[in-house]
């Protein structure tokens, strides 16, 4: 890595579904909410602040929609400090498409920073593979959910 390089998270998955299937499950929270967040205020629209709800956790985040190029791009704003994740989508062959996540922007430093790229890696792979269990088999995995369940020791 560069000295000047920019930090980014990378995940990527192949989704065994047409493109506009895969596009769409992360533009509509109908979708979504079967293999990532449980609740949202509204569809991905440019311009949008949208709400994301995660009702097990009791946490919630804004959602700043940058840009949508159809069947290609997603581009939102959050988190805070807001930091920039952009959905990629390419078509690898009529049923096959292949989805790169990236997250960059990062203000936090050292172990801070260190810490958020560990977790938001891992976070972005549980919700590709959500995705795909949920638009290849239709199996709700229940990932996100069971991620950091409430566990009383004794």
């Amino acid at each position: 890595m560069e000295m000047n390089a920019t930090p980014t998270v990378e995940c990527q998955m192949m989704i065994r579904k047409p493109l506009e299937t895969v596009f769409q499950a992360f533009i509509d929270p109908d979708v979504t909410t079967r293999f990532w967040f449980t609740k949202s205020s509204g569809k991905l629209e440019v311009g949008k602040t949208i709400t994301w709800v995660w009702e097990m956790y009791n946490v919630s985040d804004d959602v700043t929609v940058k840009e949508i190029i159809p069947a290609k791009k997603i581009s939102i704003e959050w988190d805070n400090p807001a930091t920039t994740v952009d959905f990629e989508f390419t078509a690898v062959t009529d049923e096959n498409t292949y989805v790169v996540i990236r997250n960059y922007g990062f203000q936090q430093t050292g172990d801070d920073l260190i810490r958020t790229i560990k977790d938001n890696t891992g976070g972005f792979t549980t919700v590709l593979d959500g995705l795909k269990a949920w638009l290849e088999f239709g199996i709700e995995l229940n990932l996100v959910r069971d991620k950091f369940p409430d566990i009383k020791q004794n």
